[in-house]
């Protein structure tokens, strides 16, 4: 795999991280009906690859730069006195993993602290089973391996096609999910659910989607793939406009042209189901 010699070298550190840990995963998947895997709740499922995913690249990410705070999905650190972070998910898309699905990334951002506030400066994602690596470093754009990544240049909703999330747990996400696929559906050429946010955020960067929408995401899911998106050119706010994005979990995403289009309907979407709540809890 080619990888542009435009690499940072804390880039480098991670590329040379991601790696590592994907030759483990790669045996594992190879092997998934000998894992052990535990539920951590509906549709959440966490196994021996991930904890040793996560294991590996905190040794490796820590070795090359000790001063750095991580934060992980199966293991995080609590915030605290950190001028530097690693933001990682170690195998985001573990369902498909374990069900042999070759649909699975590892995700790793990296987050400055200026002052009072963060802000991601980097991300890697690594979907192994593609050898496809995406990559992005503030300022210098998104790339796939050692090609420049641009986002989807079209414009109408009826060719469009998104990707977004189902949501699990909580029944008013579900509400408006569905409040927002209903009314998105007929507006344009497809809607697409392949169960890994880090991917979707990647594909949208490398023009594969027109845009992409979830809600209540972990920042470990989309740390690296928000660097990456926006270098690509696109456009990322919460579903109201605005910047929560990153500590909500609540994101739209998409080229210029159909960013402000997706980001509408989402938002009708979460106020339709909203207001038939409220409804319900008046009766």
């Amino acid at each position: 795999m080619a990888v542009s010699p435009r690499l940072s070298p804390a880039m480098s550190v991670v590329v040379s991280a991601v790696q590592k840990a994907a030759r483990r995963l790669l045996r594992d998947f190879g092997e998934v009906e000998n894992l052990q895997v535990t539920s951590k709740g509906p549709g959440d499922f966490v196994s021996q690859a991930d904890l040793r995913a996560e294991q590996t690249l905190r040794e490796e990410l820590s070795r090359a730069r000790p001063g750095w705070a991580f934060l992980g999905e199966e293991g995080g650190q609590a915030d605290g006195d950190w001028e530097w972070r690693w933001v990682v998910d170690p195998l985001d898309g573990t369902t498909n993993f374990l069900h042999g699905i070759p649909h699975w990334a590892i995700s790793v951002g990296i987050e400055k602290r200026v002052g009072d506030t963060t802000e991601l400066v980097g991300g890697c994602i690594y979907n192994p089973a593609g050898n496809e690596l995406f990559w992005a470093e503030k300022g210098m754009g998104a790339y796939l391996n050692d090609k420049r990544l641009r986002v989807s240049a079209r414009r109408d909703m009826v060719s469009a096609v998104f990707a977004t999330g189902i949501p699990f747990a909580k029944v008013q996400r579900k509400a408006e999910f569905t409040a927002t696929l209903a009314r998105l559906m007929p507006q344009v050429a497809g809607v697409r659910r392949f169960g890994s946010a880090a991917l979707d955020l990647a594909w949208v960067a490398a023009g594969r989607y027109e845009g992409f929408w979830e809600l209540g995401l972990n920042k470990w899911d989309i740390a690296a793939g928000l660097v990456i998106v926006k270098e690509a050119g696109g456009f990322v706010t919460d579903p109201a406009g605005g910047d929560t994005h990153y500590e909500t979990g609540d994101l739209v995403v998409g080229n210029q042209a159909l960013h402000p289009k997706l980001r509408e309907v989402v938002a009708e979407g979460i106020a339709a189901a909203q207001a038939a709540r409220a409804t319900v809890a008046e009766r």
